[in-house]
């Protein structure tokens, strides 16, 4: 059996400040829903994850990433190929895109791409409940 490294993970408010200290946003959505909504990040970089296998080598391997996506399933596949392959800084930004939106954090395009109509989130503005 192979070993495998573990991927850590790193809420979208963490991830403001690895895009603050340089680190380069990755996204492996597909390019129509890069289209309709995208991060707003001065350092960004999209591979679509059916084409990663093949174009991974355009990321730095010294550079720190944050790879993301939607939700942070598929980001997360992808920081974990880039780690089985000898990529020592990545992190996976857990909850994607849907909790970069529900922060405020910057994007360009519609956000309603990825709330639903009666958005709910774990961030309650009661500070009852917590959230990163």
């Amino acid at each position: 059996m192979e070993n495998q490294t573990l991927v850590t993970e790193i809420c979208p408010t963490t991830t403001q400040s690895w895009v603050k200290n340089g680190a380069l946003i990755l996204d492996v959505r597909e390019k129509d829903e890069v289209e309709r909504l995208r991060f707003d990040v001065p350092n960004y970089h999209h591979i679509p994850l059916t084409e990663f296998e093949d174009r991974f080598q355009e990321v730095d391997p010294n550079q720190e990433i944050v790879v993301v996506c939607r939700s942070g399933g598929r980001s997360l596949r992808a920081a974990g190929f880039l780690v089985n392959h000898g990529y020592p800084k990545v992190v996976n930004m857990k909850h994607g895109l849907i909790r970069w939106v529900e922060k405020g954090f910057p994007t360009k395009g519609d956000v309603n791409e990825v709330l639903p109509a009666s958005s709910s989130s774990c961030c309650s503005t009661d500070g009852k409940t917590g959230c990163c």
